[in-house]
């Protein structure tokens, strides 16, 4: 009887930056290409006349863990510390043998939002950075041969959010319990180059988000005492702010594979997480601070 085709193929991809191969990432999404329909005003008749506008570039967003080689990283921290790279990349899609079958490319993409995942002392789902990119422009096309410059696997070594250290000066954040998931973004214009239909991509402010941390109420005594001095006394001056660092851990939760450094947090809440009067559980305080500067530290994964 002849072979019947599969309708689907499971799908690899792996990530190519300025022509060098970077590693397979878990997902990706978007990088379309569209053009906006304009809407002309009514004229005598009855129909709406319409014709095609200027050209988008949809934003790319590709999930990946801490085992991609250092330049995507790098990439990462230079964008935090306002050095601005643009980089020209592809995403080849393969197939489960890793024979190439497409390829999206992009270029002169900026870096508008890296989301760190939420980290959970009791989760055992992997964990993945979300990385979206504005490009300029870009392109698909067909593509043949073998995807080369990876593991040879295309998949991605776990990284549990369970392998976690928080470390804020003069805290006990020993027993903290969880870190909700948060994103750095960079906001970006656009301005039109000449009577091309392209656009300019131009990168504006960097906005650094609040923290929003977890802990059980008997441990959070040096938190309470902060918030007491910090917020209810009002003794919020720049000395009183602190250097923290969120540190993520191999499965040894010994070795370290990266780390978020943190500049300048000030607590601003402090209460209790809502409870039921029948549950049995432990009593948890959730604190948020707000973070001024944050520096990606990447230690090799």
């Amino acid at each position: 009887m002849p072979t019947k085709r599969r309708s689907t193929v499971s799908g690899n991809f792996f990530l190519n930056l300025d022509g060098a191969p970077c590693g397979f990432v878990k997902s990706v999404d978007g990088g379309g290409i569209a053009a906006e329909v304009v809407h002309e005003p009514s004229g005598p008749g009855h129909f709406v006349k319409k014709h095609i506008g200027p050209l988008k570039y949809e934003a790319i967003t590709l999930q990946f863990g801490l085992s991609m080689t250092k330049a995507v990283y790098d990439w990462i921290a230079a964008s935090w510390a306002l050095n601005i790279r643009r980089k020209n990349g592809a995403i080849i899609d393969a197939d489960r043998r890793l024979e190439a079958r497409s390829t999206r490319e992009f270029f002169n993409a900026l870096i508008t939002e890296t989301t760190i995942p939420a980290m959970d002392a009791s989760s055992k789902e992997p964990a993945y950075l979300t990385l979206k990119l504005a490009p300029e422009y870009t392109r698909f096309k067909k593509a043949s041969g073998k995807v080369t410059g990876g593991d040879g696997k295309g998949r991605q070594k776990r990284w549990l959010p369970s392998n976690f250290r928080l470390e804020i000066a003069g805290l006990d954040c020993k027993k903290v319990s969880r870190i909700e998931a948060f994103t750095v973004k960079q906001h970006i214009g656009a301005r039109g180059i000449g009577d091309e239909r392209d656009y300019l991509k131009e990168p504006g402010p960097l906005e650094f988000p609040n923290l929003k941390i977890a802990l059980p109420e008997s441990a959070a005594q040096t938190w309470m005492d902060w918030h007491e001095d910090f917020v209810i006394k009002g003794n919020n001056d720049d000395s009183r702010e602190k250097l923290g660092a969120l540190v993520f851990l191999a499965s040894d939760r010994k070795r370290e594979l990266a780390r978020v450094n943190f500049y300048n947090l000030g607590i601003f809440r402090l209460a209790p997480e809502k409870s039921e009067s029948s549950a049995d559980r432990i009593r948890r305080l959730t604190a948020e601070l707000y973070c001024e500067r944050m520096e990606l530290v990447y230690k090799g994964g």
